[in-house]
Protein backbone atom coordinates (compact mmCIF):
# COMPACT_ATOMS: atom_id res chain seq x y z
CA UNK A 1 0.00 0.00 0.00
CA UNK A 2 1.33 3.40 -0.95
CA UNK A 3 1.50 6.10 1.72
CA UNK A 4 0.12 9.44 0.66
CA UNK A 5 2.55 12.24 1.54
CA UNK A 6 1.26 15.43 3.12
CA UNK A 7 -0.99 16.96 0.49
CA UNK A 8 -3.87 19.39 0.20
CA UNK A 9 -7.20 18.57 -1.43
CA UNK A 10 -6.18 20.01 -4.81
CA UNK A 11 -2.97 17.94 -4.76
CA UNK A 12 -4.93 14.80 -3.86
CA UNK A 13 -7.46 15.34 -6.64
CA UNK A 14 -4.63 15.84 -9.13
CA UNK A 15 -2.97 12.59 -7.99
CA UNK A 16 -6.18 10.54 -8.24
CA UNK A 17 -7.61 12.09 -11.41
CA UNK A 18 -7.13 8.86 -13.39
CA UNK A 19 -8.02 5.41 -12.11
CA UNK A 20 -9.65 3.92 -9.04
CA UNK A 21 -8.35 4.76 -5.59
CA UNK A 22 -9.21 3.75 -2.05
CA UNK A 23 -8.08 6.17 0.64
CA UNK A 24 -7.47 4.55 4.03
CA UNK A 25 -7.39 7.21 6.76
CA UNK A 26 -5.48 5.99 9.80
CA UNK A 27 -3.17 7.10 12.62
CA UNK A 28 -0.48 5.34 14.62
CA UNK A 29 -2.20 6.01 17.97
CA UNK A 30 -5.61 4.69 16.83
CA UNK A 31 -6.49 1.25 18.33
CA UNK A 32 -9.30 0.65 15.81
CA UNK A 33 -6.84 1.37 12.98
CA UNK A 34 -4.44 -1.16 14.49
CA UNK A 35 -7.32 -3.66 14.57
CA UNK A 36 -8.00 -3.46 10.79
CA UNK A 37 -4.36 -3.04 9.70
CA UNK A 38 -3.54 -6.81 9.58
CA UNK A 39 -6.46 -7.36 7.16
CA UNK A 40 -5.46 -4.57 4.80
CA UNK A 41 -2.99 -6.55 2.62
CA UNK A 42 -5.68 -9.18 1.99
CA UNK A 43 -8.34 -6.54 1.28
CA UNK A 44 -5.94 -4.82 -1.07
CA UNK A 45 -5.21 -8.12 -2.86
CA UNK A 46 -8.95 -8.87 -3.18
CA UNK A 47 -9.56 -5.54 -4.98
CA UNK A 48 -6.67 -5.14 -7.44
CA UNK A 49 -8.60 -2.62 -9.55
CA UNK A 50 -8.11 -0.09 -6.73
CA UNK A 51 -4.88 1.63 -5.79
CA UNK A 52 -4.91 1.80 -2.00
CA UNK A 53 -3.46 4.92 -0.42
CA UNK A 54 -2.72 5.05 3.29
CA UNK A 55 -3.44 8.55 4.61
CA UNK A 56 -1.95 9.47 7.97
CA UNK A 57 -4.76 11.52 9.46
CA UNK A 58 -2.43 13.50 11.73
CA UNK A 59 -0.02 14.40 8.92
CA UNK A 60 -2.96 15.28 6.64
CA UNK A 61 -5.31 16.86 9.19
CA UNK A 62 -6.32 19.66 6.78
CA UNK A 63 -7.09 17.14 4.04
CA UNK A 64 -9.12 15.03 6.49
CA UNK A 65 -11.08 18.13 7.49
CA UNK A 66 -11.64 19.18 3.86
CA UNK A 67 -12.97 15.67 3.08
CA UNK A 68 -15.12 15.60 6.25
CA UNK A 69 -13.22 12.69 7.77
CA UNK A 70 -13.71 13.14 11.49
CA UNK A 71 -13.33 9.52 12.57
CA UNK A 72 -10.78 6.84 11.81
CA UNK A 73 -10.23 4.30 10.43
CA UNK A 74 -12.15 5.52 7.41
CA UNK A 75 -12.25 4.70 3.72
CA UNK A 76 -13.14 6.84 0.71
CA UNK A 77 -13.32 5.41 -2.82
CA UNK A 78 -12.64 7.54 -5.89
CA UNK A 79 -12.70 6.90 -9.61
CA UNK A 80 -11.13 9.43 -11.96
CA UNK A 81 -11.12 12.03 -9.20
CA UNK A 82 -14.80 11.64 -8.33
CA UNK A 83 -15.94 10.18 -5.04
CA UNK A 84 -17.75 6.83 -5.41
CA UNK A 85 -18.54 6.28 -1.76
CA UNK A 86 -17.30 6.51 1.80
CA UNK A 87 -17.16 4.38 4.91
CA UNK A 88 -16.40 7.19 7.33
CA UNK A 89 -17.09 7.00 11.04
CA UNK A 90 -15.16 6.47 14.24
CA UNK A 91 -16.24 2.85 14.73
CA UNK A 92 -14.01 -0.21 14.60
CA UNK A 93 -14.29 -1.87 11.20
CA UNK A 94 -13.92 -5.55 10.34
CA UNK A 95 -12.52 -7.02 7.13
CA UNK A 96 -16.04 -8.17 6.24
CA UNK A 97 -17.48 -4.67 6.72
CA UNK A 98 -14.79 -3.06 4.58
CA UNK A 99 -15.27 -5.65 1.82
CA UNK A 100 -19.07 -5.18 1.95
CA UNK A 101 -18.54 -1.43 1.54
CA UNK A 102 -16.27 -1.98 -1.49
CA UNK A 103 -18.62 -4.57 -3.00
CA UNK A 104 -21.55 -2.13 -2.78
CA UNK A 105 -19.77 0.78 -4.45
CA UNK A 106 -21.38 1.97 -7.68
CA UNK A 107 -19.60 1.20 -10.92
CA UNK A 108 -18.72 4.52 -12.53
CA UNK A 109 -19.18 4.83 -16.26
CA UNK A 110 -15.92 4.74 -18.20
Amino acid sequence: MQTLPKVDKAGLLDKIKNGKYMLFFTAGWCPDCTFIKPAMPEIEADYPDYTFLKVDRDENIDLARDLNVFGIPSFIAFQDGKELGRFVNKDRKTKQQVEKFIDELPVAAD
